[in-house]
């Protein structure tokens, strides 16, 4: 006889959104069927349409950092589900506060929120009965925030890292060396086992990323 699977104690979801693609991320704690919605950009109906399929309570709404494409709507839609918003550190205040502005240029619906806990490198978010770690990744935006799931080996990390590429540093307060330095300093010590949904395109691992990404693998770094 084979052994029942154990369920995982999280699961996750992507809801592509936005004219530019935006992995909106959906997990939830399989144990309380209690979920959060990270980086709910726009396309808000396919967004309900991914929970009530999931069938989970919707508890809070996650916000890795402040452009439009992550966080436009997540105050219209944090507010028609009745539940807190939680990130991205306090530093993203200035793109947040752009919000209303930067809509009408991009073609987006974006509208400017406040978050109910701005969060910090080291705090803990929870989703039911999971605990997530808030890892602080500053670089392509100052405030960015990364949602890494130990037990699970498993990260949220908004627009830090790609498969094959990294996140893009010319927007005003970008900064290179400080989005190279999150990723070897506070990625890479989470585990080369670690797999991560990116903001933008397909999964990938943190081991994959170190063999192969020409930014930041580590045989590109020593050159």
């Amino acid at each position: 006889m084979t052994e029942p699977t154990q369920e995982p104690p999280m699961r996750a979801a992507i809801v592509p959104v936005t004219p530019l693609q935006q992995n909106c991320s959906l997990i939830w704690c399989t144990k309380t069927m209690k979920g959060a919605v990270i980086d709910p950009g726009g396309d808000l109906p396919r967004i309900k349409d991914a929970i009530a399929k999931a069938g989970i309570t919707l508890e809070k709404v996650l916000v890795t950092h402040g452009h439009l494409d992550h966080c436009g709507n997540a105050g219209v839609f944090a507010k028609e589900m009745g539940v807190p918003i939680e990130g991205p550190e306090e530093a993203d205040r200035f793109w947040i506060a752009r919000l209303d502005d930067d809509g009408p240029r991009w073609g987006m619906e974006a509208s400017s929120f406040e978050p109910d806990r701005w969060l910090h490198h080291g705090d803990k978010v929870t989703v039911g009965e999971l605990e997530l770690d808030v890892v602080h990744c500053p670089g392509h935006t100052p405030g960015h925030v990364v949602f890494h799931h130990a037990p699970s080996q498993f990260a949220v990390v908004g627009d830090v890292l790609f498969k094959g590429s990294i996140g893009r540093t010319d927007f005003p307060m970008s900064n290179h060396q400080d989005l190279i330095d999150s990723i070897t300093q506070r990625l890479w010590p989470l585990g080369d086992d670690v797999t991560f949904i990116p903001g933008h395109g397909p999964i990938s691992t943190f081991g994959a990323e170190r063999q192969t990404n020409p930014f930041v693998a580590d045989m590109a770094l020593k050159q």
